[in-house]
């Protein structure tokens, strides 16, 4: 089975600060050893983005060299774009975001029904959420 790992759970693995911390870092492990880890790039550039800015480059080189290479990242076509920007100009909201948005397209389209996730915008899109 396959599981999206999404931003809110990737920076709880990496800030010990976060609420979330205690949790993710308990149940990522056992995502490692029993199912495939799926995210994308826009996940990826979102991350990148938010550590350097909130915990600095070490943290940065932890996510690029040990926590992005256990997951597949998928590369968002221009098809899954048009569809999550039209989802987010349909709603007229600030949350979900695009990240989001294309988040739950991808994920629909690649049958993939839980998130690692801390966000409640994937519960409230129908998703199932781990922890």
């Amino acid at each position: 089975m396959s599981v999206f790992v999404d931003t809110s759970a990737l920076y709880a693995l990496l800030d010990r600060d976060d609420d979330a911390h205690g949790h993710a870092a308990a149940a990522f492990p056992e995502l490692l050893e029993h199912e495939h880890l799926v995210t994308h790039n826009y996940v990826v550039v979102e991350m990148v983005a938010l550590v350097q800015r909130r915990l600095e480059l070490p943290a940065v080189r932890t996510l690029t060299q040990d926590l992005l290479p256990a997951l597949e990242t998928v590369w968002v076509t221009p098809e899954v774009h048009a569809a999550a920007s039209g989802s987010l100009l349909a709603g007229l909201r600030r949350r979900p975001s695009l990240v989001d948005w294309v988040s739950f397209e991808l994920m629909r389209r690649l049958d993939i029904e839980t998130a690692f996730a801390f966000d409640a915008d994937f519960a409230a899109q129908g998703f199932h959420t781990v922890p």
